[in-house]
């Protein structure tokens, strides 16, 4: 197929310039053909389908057709219109304006560190757009530098941790997973299909529908960002991308020592060769990229040389067995390690309602191994002016009390974290804290006293509960003697 030449009609759109040429697609900007107005800039995206480009071209923008009229949300283009794909097949969408992280790259690779700061928040990002598509039980599985838009934003400093202002967008789902939807790649394709730099271990061996794949692409790209370096290479070869399959890189501290060890902590789990040692979901590694000072640093973290040569051996072993094992729905995986956050009060409040809200918690985390809690308490500005009181004394103090309400619950298996926030209303900072940290269930106690008044105003249990965009688990207060007799 020719290229189309700026200023024609097609379909009732006015092709504009060229403004990318790429080796899968060409993409032009569009207007509506009869001037009517556009709430948005637009483009057209056309596969290339000369004599020399391979089948995948077409296979691709059949997928990423099919992704994305099945997608929604803000971390992805508006879709406008589709053509046949017997005739002229195109998408015009959205044109998405920013800068991809290959922006930030070109800064590391010249020699320009990029901040712990900026990683982190280019990083949440990243996780957050990720998480968002795997809720809709789709997985990216080309997530690179190129893909990734980055919205103006700025980071601010936040109470109980950093509030990120970046948004991400991801671009071209040409090689997507969508579980309600055939996989025409992996029908069409009998080898790994990627971009072998960022492509995850468990795709060489043809798994495309695990989210914990884009989880590893996210750390290719966090290494890159903190080093200037890739952590495998550009492989070309089949034997290049099976190392990733027992092999991991040389930590980020070798390349750049002055490297915080949370973030090598974090970057590194991301880049683990099994899914399982990684995060969970997106969702978890962008709660750790928000909240440094609660990353548990390990070994991981600390190390400054390479993975020995027996722990390859015993990846080898494992990885020579490795075969295709068909996923369960992206976002049941995802659903059963959510992230849980539990208000616990610090006023006028009886150990009864202490007891009650442990007992719920822990019945939550029992059913769900690998789930993450958040524990959370909210104090006024400045809630003291006391010197031997001061807000470092006081957020101290609060602190001390999450963790000695927690210490009852078996957390062996959680990640554990506790965060004071500051706000004069206590409803909306919980639901803010909510939302930016992707929870998807609050448990907190509910106001039994005071129904009568409950008509004309609405308490905080209320107010969360309407306000809230996950689930909201409001718990009765009861003593120990009511839990001892049975199940509430």
């Amino acid at each position: 197929m020719k290229p189309l030449t700026p200023g024609s009609h097609l379909d009732g759109f006015c092709i504009g310039e060229l403004i990318h040429s790429g080796g899968m697609a060409l993409i032009y900007r569009v207007t509506y053909a009869n001037s009517r107005p556009s709430p948005f800039e637009m483009v057209m995206k056309v596969p290339r389908m000369t004599a020399g480009d391979g089948a995948e071209n077409i296979v691709g923008f059949e997928v990423e057709v099919q992704i994305m009229q099945a997608l929604s949300g803000p971390h992805l283009p508006r879709l406008v219109a589709t053509g046949d794909i017997a005739q002229v097949p195109y998408l015009v969408m959205e044109y998405v304006a920013g800068h991809t992280l290959d922006h930030w790259l070109e800064e590391a690779q010249q020699g320009k560190p990029v901040s712990p700061e900026v990683i982190a928040a280019l990083g949440a990002a990243m996780a957050t757009a990720a998480h968002a598509l795997h809720q809709q039980n789709a997985v990216h599985l080309d997530l690179k530098p190129a893909n990734v838009m980055i919205q103006n934003g700025e980071l601010e400093a936040g109470e109980g941790g950093g509030t990120n202002k970046f948004q991400a967008v991801l671009l071209d789902f040409g090689l997507s997973y969508h579980a309600h939807y055939p996989d025409l790649l992996a029908e069409a394709m009998r080898k790994a299909v990627g971009s072998p730099a960022y492509m995850a271990p468990e795709q060489v061996v043809g798994v495309r529908g695990d989210p914990r794949s884009d989880v590893f692409s996210i750390g290719v790209m966090l290494y890159e960002l903190a080093t200037g370096e890739l952590p495998f290479g550009a492989p070309t070869t089949t034997g290049g991308l099976r190392q990733r399959l027992w092999a991991d890189p040389l930590p980020p501290r070798k390349h750049r020592p002055d490297l915080a060890q949370w973030l090598q902590e974090v970057i590194l789990r991301c880049l683990e060769p099994a899914a399982d040692d990684r995060y969970p979901s997106a969702a978890h590694l962008a709660f750790d990229l928000l909240h440094p000072e609660q990353v548990e640093v390990g070994e991981r973290g600390r190390r400054l040389e390479g993975t020995g040569l027996f722990t390859h051996f015993k990846r080898w072993i494992r990885a020579a067995g490795a075969q295709y094992q068909a996923s369960p729905l992206p976002a049941r995986q995802i659903e059963e390690v959510p992230i849980l956050l539990v208000a616990v009060p610090h006023r006028d409040v009886t150990e009864d309602t202490l007891y009650s809200l442990r007992m719920a918690v822990g019945r939550s985390l029992g059913i769900r191994p690998g789930a993450r809690l958040a524990c959370v308490t909210v104090v006024a500005p400045g809630s003291s002016t006391d010197e031997e009181k001061s807000e470092t004394t006081v957020h101290r103090a609060m602190l001390g009390m999450l963790k000695n309400w927690a210490r009852g619950l078996d957390l062996t298996t959680h990640q554990t974290s506790y965060h004071v926030l500051e706000s004069t209303d206590v409803a909306e900072a919980i639901v803010r804290y909510a939302s930016a940290n992707n929870v998807s269930m609050i448990v907190m106690g509910a106001a039994t006293h005071g129904l009568q008044m409950q008509r004309f105003v609405a308490t905080v249990p209320m107010r969360v509960a309407m306000y809230a965009a996950c689930t909201v688990t409001l718990v009765k207060q009861s003593s120990p003697v009511e839990f001892s007799a049975g199940p509430i």
